[in-house]
């Protein structure tokens, strides 16, 4: 897949873990978007991101951002997920993937000798106008919040 930075975001609309659907206009011209594709709730590299994100997410609401962690998870599963690490923002069901594949983060993952299709970690910086400013795929989560809350940081002090 191409990079989309400098390209308008795909648009999407998708229930969050209540069942209330939202879309990527429900923030245009108002705030920066961190949309981050990760595989499974309540995995340990998935909870790991999560709550990094749910650490600095002051830090990110202070810099007019709003976070959106995407994953083909149920809204029950998300809603378990949240209450249990305590994160203060929504997570979306993406149950037949067509977000991630307009995304290219929908790939074809090796496991133990296994081949499976699954959901490639990575995270887009959306800016109130709709483009995606920076992407990073096949996210390590070590240090990954903190690379992404500098860059949103930068764009906001050019």
């Amino acid at each position: 897949m191409e990079k989309l930075e400098g390209m308008p975001a795909p648009e999407f609309q998708l229930p969050d873990e209540k069942g209330e659907l939202v879309s990527l206009q429900d923030f245009a011209g108002e705030k920066y978007v961190v949309l981050y594709f990760y595989p499974k709730d309540a995995t340990p590299g998935c909870t790991t991101q999560a709550c990094d994100f749910r650490d600095a997410h002051t830090d990110f609401s202070k810099l007019n951002a709003v976070i959106l962690g995407v994953s083909p998870d149920s809204g029950a599963s998300h809603e378990k997920f949240i209450a249990k690490q305590g994160l203060p923002f929504s997570l979306l069901v993406d149950a037949d993937h067509a977000v991630a594949e307009k995304y290219g983060v929908w790939k074809l993952k090796k496991n133990f000798g296994k081949e499976y299709m699954g959901i490639e970690r990575s995270t887009f910086l959306i800016d109130p106008t709709g483009t995606v400013v920076k992407e990073w795929r096949k996210v390590s989560v070590k240090g990954h919040i903190q690379e992404v809350l500098t860059s949103l940081e930068q764009l906001i002090n050019k």
